[in-house]
């Protein structure tokens, strides 16, 4: 009995460095808007705080769709244009907010599954240095004050 023991403890020392790998981003708030059951895309949003001394970048999301793209939203003349982008800068020492009318995730090819309140979406983010990020986006009632 003392020597599994000592070999689990051993192990667990071996693999301790790598499994507690400390990650210097925190996913706050991720949630998604309910959509209409014809819309083809939704969109993800969330605020991620990079609490390390060096800069990072979120260079995609993987979920169960067949395309998840990260977006920025640009006015041209008061018309708002989704515009697909390589990453998303996440300063040292900041915070990034990805929220309507700016930086989103966007979910498509929802082919007559809408998002409904209440429902969850498993994703996984994925950052140039901190790798990658499992979360899972809420889905939320589209309310007023989501729409600033």
């Amino acid at each position: 009995m003392k020597l599994n023991t000592l070999i689990a403890s051993t192990f667990l020392l071996l693999t301790a460095p790598a499994a507690w790998a400390e990650s210097n981003i925190t996913v706050m708030h991720p949630a998604a808007f309910e959509t209409a059951p014809t819309a083809m895309a939704g969109g993800g949003f969330m605020h991620i705080s990079n609490d390390g001394d060096t800069d990072d970048t979120l260079l995609g999301v993987e979920a169960d769709f067949p395309r998840v793209e990260l977006h920025t939203t640009e006015f041209t003349d008061g018309v708002a244009k989704m515009m697909h982008v390589e990453g998303v800068p996440v300063p040292a020492g900041g915070m990034v907010a990805l929220e309507p009318g700016g930086y989103h995730v966007m979910f498509m090819g929802l082919q007559g599954n809408p998002f409904e309140v209440g429902e969850t979406i498993p994703a996984t983010l994925i950052f140039e240095h901190a790798g990658e990020v499992d979360i899972t986006f809420e889905v939320v009632e589209r309310t007023m004050e989501h729409n600033h």
